[in-house]
Protein backbone atom coordinates (compact mmCIF):
# COMPACT_ATOMS: atom_id res chain seq x y z
CA UNK A 1 0.00 0.00 0.00
CA UNK A 2 2.68 2.31 0.72
CA UNK A 3 3.97 1.95 -2.38
CA UNK A 4 0.56 3.37 -3.95
CA UNK A 5 0.59 6.30 -2.36
CA UNK A 6 4.40 7.19 -3.57
CA UNK A 7 3.28 6.11 -7.01
CA UNK A 8 0.88 8.17 -6.87
CA UNK A 9 2.66 11.70 -5.39
CA UNK A 10 5.64 10.98 -7.73
CA UNK A 11 3.32 11.27 -10.70
CA UNK A 12 1.58 13.99 -10.06
CA UNK A 13 5.20 15.79 -9.80
CA UNK A 14 5.46 14.88 -12.62
CA UNK A 15 1.94 16.15 -14.27
CA UNK A 16 3.19 19.64 -13.20
CA UNK A 17 6.15 19.41 -14.38
CA UNK A 18 5.04 18.68 -17.97
CA UNK A 19 2.85 21.59 -17.89
CA UNK A 20 5.59 23.51 -17.71
CA UNK A 21 7.49 21.80 -20.81
CA UNK A 22 4.30 21.51 -23.20
CA UNK A 23 4.56 25.62 -22.86
CA UNK A 24 7.55 25.78 -24.69
CA UNK A 25 7.65 22.80 -26.64
CA UNK A 26 4.31 23.91 -27.92
CA UNK A 27 6.68 27.47 -28.97
CA UNK A 28 9.27 26.24 -30.48
CA UNK A 29 6.68 24.01 -32.75
CA UNK A 30 5.00 26.91 -33.82
CA UNK A 31 8.42 28.57 -34.92
CA UNK A 32 9.47 25.30 -36.46
CA UNK A 33 6.56 25.50 -38.19
CA UNK A 34 6.60 29.02 -39.34
CA UNK A 35 10.34 28.47 -40.78
CA UNK A 36 9.44 25.46 -42.58
CA UNK A 37 6.51 27.39 -44.57
CA UNK A 38 9.71 30.65 -45.06
CA UNK A 39 12.18 28.40 -46.22
CA UNK A 40 10.12 25.93 -48.49
CA UNK A 41 8.35 29.28 -49.85
CA UNK A 42 11.79 30.52 -50.64
CA UNK A 43 13.28 27.20 -52.08
CA UNK A 44 13.90 27.34 -55.85
CA UNK A 45 14.66 23.23 -55.63
CA UNK A 46 13.86 20.22 -54.23
CA UNK A 47 17.44 19.89 -52.08
CA UNK A 48 16.91 23.79 -51.01
CA UNK A 49 13.56 22.89 -49.96
CA UNK A 50 15.16 19.67 -47.77
CA UNK A 51 18.14 22.14 -46.49
CA UNK A 52 15.33 24.26 -45.37
CA UNK A 53 13.54 21.72 -43.19
CA UNK A 54 16.78 21.13 -41.46
CA UNK A 55 17.87 25.04 -40.51
CA UNK A 56 14.23 25.19 -39.74
CA UNK A 57 15.31 22.60 -36.78
CA UNK A 58 18.41 24.19 -35.91
CA UNK A 59 17.59 28.07 -36.31
CA UNK A 60 16.41 28.54 -32.41
CA UNK A 61 20.13 27.29 -31.65
CA UNK A 62 21.98 29.30 -34.33
CA UNK A 63 20.07 32.37 -32.81
CA UNK A 64 21.06 31.80 -29.51
CA UNK A 65 24.43 31.33 -30.33
CA UNK A 66 24.38 34.31 -32.22
CA UNK A 67 22.84 36.79 -29.15
CA UNK A 68 25.62 35.33 -26.83
CA UNK A 69 28.08 36.18 -28.73
CA UNK A 70 26.79 39.50 -29.40
CA UNK A 71 26.15 39.92 -25.64
CA UNK A 72 29.95 38.42 -25.93
CA UNK A 73 29.00 35.94 -22.87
Amino acid sequence: MTNDSNSTSHDHKREKGMNYNGILGGIYGMAFIGGVVYYIQHATSFWAAVLGIFKAIFWPALLMYKVLELLKM
